[in-house]
């Protein structure tokens, strides 16, 4: 885990893009300031840039660097949570403009995998987290499910967990509003 990580920093710092596990599925994850770093997910994507992607991060207590106003409701259900959970927070702030969605929105996970933690952590920012798919094919589950065109086309590839089949479940998805409304997108 420890090249593995080394490597990943070095192609993040260096505006690339990486083939990572996370607490869910595979994903493809880039600086999440980086404006021209997630273009080229959503290129490789053949993804409309109009849909925003998430961003992980590996402590709530960063959420204030990236989140205009943190809602109390978000930290007491970050600290309830038993599965992953992606929250929609309005306005996002010091993320590539091209991340966030049409209404200055973002959704934001707090990951509980230790190499995306540990990976986050030395980063000292926020990385994007998309499934390691072309928009519109199923989502893979497992790295031997990934296309050979996504795995070819990333700068560096997590070699650690790519044997790992145990079932990972899609996270949850709340979306909170500026006056406090909460709305459930997927359970």
């Amino acid at each position: 885990m420890h090249n593995d990580i080394k490597n990943a920093l070095e192609v993040l710092h260096s505006g690339g893009i990486i083939l990572y596990p996370t607490d869910t599925i595979w994903g493809i994850g880039c600086d999440a300031t980086n404006e021209e770093a997630v273009q080229k997910i959503y290129q490789l994507k053949e993804r409309e840039d109009s849909k925003s992607m998430l961003v992980l991060m590996e402590n709530m207590n960063f959420l204030s660097r990236y989140v205009e106003e943190v809602p109390e409701i978000a930290l007491d259900l970050i600290e309830v949570t038993e599965k992953p959970m992606t929250i929609i927070y309005p306005g996002a702030k010091n993320l590539a403009k091209n991340l966030m969605a049409q209404d200055g929105s973002i959704g934001i996970r707090i990951t509980s995998e230790e190499f995306t933690r540990q990976l986050i952590q030395r980063f000292k920012k926020p990385i994007v987290s998309t499934s390691a798919n072309i928009s519109g094919e199923p989502s893979p589950t497992f790295f031997d499910e990934i296309i050979p065109e996504i795995k070819d086309a990333v700068d560096y590839v997590v070699e650690y967990r790519q044997d790992d089949i145990s079932p990972k479940e899609p996270s949850s998805i709340i979306k909170l509003g500026t006056s406090g409304e909460i709305e459930i997108l997927r359970k």
